[in-house]
């Protein structure tokens, strides 16, 4: 490799330091927090982040009451039993045919109630500390704080945070290889 070959290859190679180097000391918080809320939702079945999904008497939909009275029971056990201050307002249903019960999810808070679809009694209630974590993790949290409506800080995040990511992968490559190429091309 002639000399002016090998001093171009060596300023790519100090420029890819670079940028590895000053986006790693600006994305490291973003990075830790992304690692440690993903291990968490990987394990959070076995950790308890979420409430086990009890069961019901039937799986046999025929037997099921209808959704409105589910979602009614569900409100006014949880304005009545647990807080008359939390938001009844519901994200989603999460129906379990098998189990037969339906988890009512709530779009303002992280506490769960579980009702057997076939008598609509609550058999379980719990945080569903995942939601929360899972929030943390894709930076929606801050969009649920501020009640943006949109989900623009989520995109904006996730984009710069996988741009980064691919970032690192490149230029971390090129740290690992260009050195090598180098020495073979001596």
């Amino acid at each position: 490799m002639d000399a002016a070959k090998r001093k171009r290859q060596a300023k790519w190679i100090r420029q890819f330091r670079k940028i590895h180097r000053f986006t790693g000391i600006f994305l490291f918080a973003f990075f830790l927090l992304i690692g440690i809320t993903g291990l968490l939702l990987g394990w959070k079945k076995q950790i308890g982040f979420l409430p086990g999904t009890a069961k019901g008497i039937s799986n046999n939909a025929a037997d099921w009451l209808p959704m409105d009275s589910l979602k009614t029971k569900a409100t006014a056990y949880l304005t009545d039993s647990v807080d008359g201050n939390l938001s009844t307002k519901l994200d989603r249903i999460d129906i379990r045919p098998d189990k037969g019960i339906a988890k009512m999810i709530y779009a303002e808070h992280y506490f769960e109630l579980q009702l057997d679809c076939t008598t609509g009694y609550i058999i379980q209630t719990g945080e569903r500390n995942s939601d929360f974590v899972e929030h943390l993790h894709d930076f929606s949290i801050f969009e649920r704080k501020i009640k943006t409506g949109t989900d623009v800080i989520k995109l904006i995040y996730t984009s710069i945070m996988g741009l980064a990511v691919i970032t690192f992968s490149i230029t971390g490559f090129w740290l690992w290889y260009g050195p090598k190429r180098m020495k073979q091309n001596r």
